[in-house]
């Protein structure tokens, strides 16, 4: 009967185990279980059968239990549970062709200091060279450098 307390506390503690590194991580309740768990076995074991079963009980836990933990993440489930999306692209493109420095557009909202303009029928995200300014106020597009603009107000003088 023991034995079969064992093989179920050693079950219980594995389960306790995959549920702690997949559904509760860090350091809860189902993680200290399964580890408290697999001390109870071993003690259970080393009182009920002696030494050499308690010594494999504890080798079987000691291999089994990360061996299960590796498997689970290397397998198909494992394989849904982490994030592997690469992210492909820039956010605010800005196209070339469109946009220059030199050109004059408006400011559709508040710059403080980042806001939005419109310059030659676009919307782009830009960013004053350091005082805010009001929605509709004429600017000059002075640097441009991969997706961040640079502009100044028109009537600076």
């Amino acid at each position: 009967m023991n034995l079969l307390i064992i093989l179920f506390l050693i079950f219980l503690g594995i389960v306790l185990l995959l549920i702690e590194f997949t559904i509760l991580p860090g350091i809860t309740i189902a993680g200290i279980g399964g580890v408290l768990l697999f001390g109870y076995s071993i003690y259970l074991a080393f009182t009920s059968y002696g030494v050499l079963a308690g010594f494999l009980t504890l080798g079987f836990v000691l291999i089994v239990a990360p061996t299960m933990v590796v498997l689970l993440f290397k397998g198909k489930a494992g394989k849904k549970m982490v994030l592997s999306t690469v992210l492909h692209g820039f956010a605010n493109e800005i196209n070339p062709e469109k946009v220059k420095v030199g050109d004059i557009g408006v400011t559709v909202g508040r710059l403080a200091p980042m806001g939005k303009i419109k310059v030659n029928n676009e919307v782009v995200e830009a960013k004053s060279t350091g005082m805010f300014l009001d929605p509709g106020e004429k600017v000059k597009i002075i640097h441009i450098e991969k997706s961040l603009i640079t502009v100044e107000p028109l009537n600076l003088e």
